[in-house]
C-alpha cells in the first residue's frame, strides 16, 4: 500500500490528518479521542466540514483573510493562467503581474511609492525592520537601531516579529528575543484605568505622549522605528482614540523616527471607506506590510511597501558594494500572488465591496450594541468597518474580564449553530475576553443578522 486514496474517502483523510498534521494554535491531545475538524469546501461566506454541516464563516477564514468570499472562479482562473505562462522566478528580476500590481496598489497609496514582495506578514515586517537596522548603520553610525512596538499588537510569528510582539502569551516560552526591540503602552481607552496616570479627558493625545516619555528614556538618537497596527487586531480589536495618531506623527517627525505600520490583518479593505486602515487617520507611513488581504487567501503574497525617500537610501552610493537591501524572500518570487492579488483588487472595486464593508460594519456595530443592552456581559463594543469586537466582563464597574474559558464557550456555541466567530485566546495575560468578528466584505444584511443572532443565543446559554 502507497498511502494514496481519494479525496471523497473522508473517513481515510481525516485518520491521515489525525496521523500526520499538525495543526496551527492547537493542543492536539483531544484529537486521541475526537476527529479533528476538516473543511472541505467553501462558497461565499460559507463552508462546509467532513460531516457536511455548514458554517456561516464570521471570521474570513479563521484568521481574517478571505475578504472577497470563497469560490471566486476569476481569482482561480487567473492565477491557473499566470501559472501555465510563468509560475515563478527569483524576484531579482521582474515578472508582468508583479509589476501591474505594484502600479495597482501604489495607485491606492498616496505617498508611497515601492513594493517588496514576499510571502507572508511576518517576513513582511521582517524586511522592515531590517532596513531599519540597515539605514541606522548606514546613516547613524549604528546607533539608531532600537524599534519600538505597542503593548497588546502583534507583528508576527517569527522570532524577530516576537521581538516586537506586545501579546505576552504568545511570546512564552520562545526567547530569549532579539535585541532593541522596547515596547510602549497600549492605547485602548476602555481600559485606561489599568494606566498609571492616565487622564478621563484627551486620552488619546495622552498615550501618544506615552510614546515619547519611552523615547526620550531610551535616547533619540537611539530609536530608528515606530511599529503600530492602525486597529489592534489580536490583542482585543482596540482603534485608538481621537488625537492620537496626529501626535504620534508629530513624535516620529520630531525626533526623525520612521513610521512603520502594519496592515496584515486592515489592509486592502477591511476597516471600510478607505483601502488601508492608516488612511482613516491621515498620517504618513515610511512603511506599510500587508499580507491576508490581499489576495484574500487565494494565494500566498505578501507586500512591504515604502516611500521613495526610503528606497532612495539604498542605492544612493552604486559605488559601495554593501549599499543595497541584502535580502531575497524565495517565494516573493512566485507570480501566483499578484496575479490574484490583481484579481482580487478589480472584485473589490467593480462590486464596491469598500462600501459594503462601510454599510455592514455599521449594521454589525447597531446589532453588537444591541446586544450590549440585552447582555451585561458585554462590557465594550469597538471596531472599524467590518472588523468589530465586542469584550466581555464579569462587572461593567470593575471591567473585570471573563475567565477565557467562558469567552470561549460562547465561540463552541456558535460554533454549534452552525456560525464561526473568533475569540482573543492566550494572548494577553487575564485578558483573553473580547469575541472578533471579521465577516468577508461581501456579507449581506442576512449574514450580519445571523451572526449576531448566534451570538445572542450562546451569551444566554453560557452566562444566564
Amino acid at each position: 500500500m502507497d498511502g494514496t486514496f481519494n479525496e471523497n474517502d473522508l473517513s481515510r483523510i481525516v485518520e491521515a490528518d489525525r496521523a500526520h498534521i499538525w495543526h496551527h494554535l492547537i493542543q492536539h491531545k483531544p484529537f486521541e479521542t475526537n476527529d479533528p475538524r476538516i473543511i472541505v469546501e467553501g462558497k461565499g461566506m460559507r463552508v462546509w466540514d467532513q460531516k457536511g454541516k455548514e458554517h456561516l464563516d464570521a471570521v474570513s477564514g479563521g484568521v481574517w483573510t478571505v475578504n472577497v468570499g470563497y469560490g471566486r472562479e476569476s481569482i482561480c482562473k487567473a492565477v491557473y493562467d499566470q501559472l501555465m505562462k510563468l509560475c515563478y522566478f527569483a524576484q531579482s528580476a521582474g515578472s508582468i503581474p508583479g509589476s501591474i500590481f505594484a502600479k495597482k496598489l501604489i495607485s491606492k497609496m498616496p505617498g508611497m511609492s515601492r513594493v517588496y514582495y514576499t510571502n507572508s506578514g511576518s517576513e513582511a515586517n521582517e524586511k522592515a525592520f531590517k532596513m531599519v537596522r540597515q539605514i541606522a548603520h548606514k546613516r547613524y553610525g549604528g546607533r539608531k537601531t532600537k524599534i519600538l512596538y505597542r503593548d497588546r499588537d502583534y507583528h508576527g510569528s517569527t522570532l524577530a516579529a516576537m521581538s516586537a510582539g506586545g501579546q505576552d502569551e504568545r511570546n512564552m516560552q520562545y526567547g530569549p528575543f532579539a535585541p532593541d526591540f522596547v515596547r510602549v503602552p497600549h492605547c485602548m481607552e476602555y481600559r485606561k484605568h489599568e494606566l498609571d496616570g492616565a487622564p478621563d479627558a484627551n486620552f488619546g493625545e495622552w498615550a501618544a505622549d506615552q510614546i515619547e516619555a519611552v523615547i526620550l528614556r531610551e535616547g533619540p538618537d537611539t530609536v530608528g522605528a515606530l511599529c503600530l497596527e492602525p486597529v489592534t487586531a489580536g490583542g482585543g480589536v482596540i482603534e485608538a482614540p481621537e488625537g492620537y495618531w496626529q501626535r504620534v506623527q508629530e513624535i516620529c517627525t520630531k525626533y526623525d523616527i520612521l513610521l512603520h505600520i502594519d496592515e496584515v490583518v486592515c489592509g486592502v479593505g477591511r476597516t471600510g471607506t478607505e483601502w488601508f486602515g492608516y488612511q482613516h487617520y491621515g498620517i504618513r507611513p515610511d512603511f506599510v506590510t500587508m499580507a491576508k488581504g490581499v489576495a484574500s487567501g487565494y494565494a500566498a503574497i505578501a507586500c512591504m511597501v515604502t516611500t521613495e525617500e526610503v528606497f532612495a537610501m539604498f542605492k544612493d552610493d552604486a559605488d559601495d558594494p554593501m549599499n543595497y537591501f541584502r535580502d531575497i524572500s524565495t517565494f516573493g518570487g512566485c507570480t501566483a500572488g499578484p496575479a490574484a492579488a490583481i484579481e482580487n483588487l478589480r472584485i473589490i472595486e467593480n462590486e464596491n465591496l469598500l462600501a459594503n464593508c462601510t454599510g455592514m460594519g455599521a449594521r454589525l456595530d447597531a446589532n453588537l450594541r444591541a446586544l450590549m443592552d440585552k447582555h451585561k456581559v458585554i462590557g465594550d463594543v469597538r471596531g472599524k468597518g467590518l472588523f468589530q469586537g465586542a469584550e466581555l466582563v464579569l462587572d461593567r464597574d470593575s471591567k473585570e474580564p471573563v475567565p477565557e474559558k467562558q469567552a470561549q464557550a460562547v465561540v463552541a456555541d456558535c460554533m454549534a449553530q452552525g456560525v464561526i466567530i473568533g475569540v482573543t485566546n492566550r494572548s494577553v495575560p487575564g485578558r483573553n475576553n473580547t469575541l472578533c468578528f471579521s465577516p468577508a466584505l461581501i456579507a449581506s444584511p442576512d449574514d450580519i443578522d445571523q451572526i449576531t443572532d448566534a451570538v445572542d443565543g450562546a451569551l444566554g446559554r453560557v452566562f444566564g
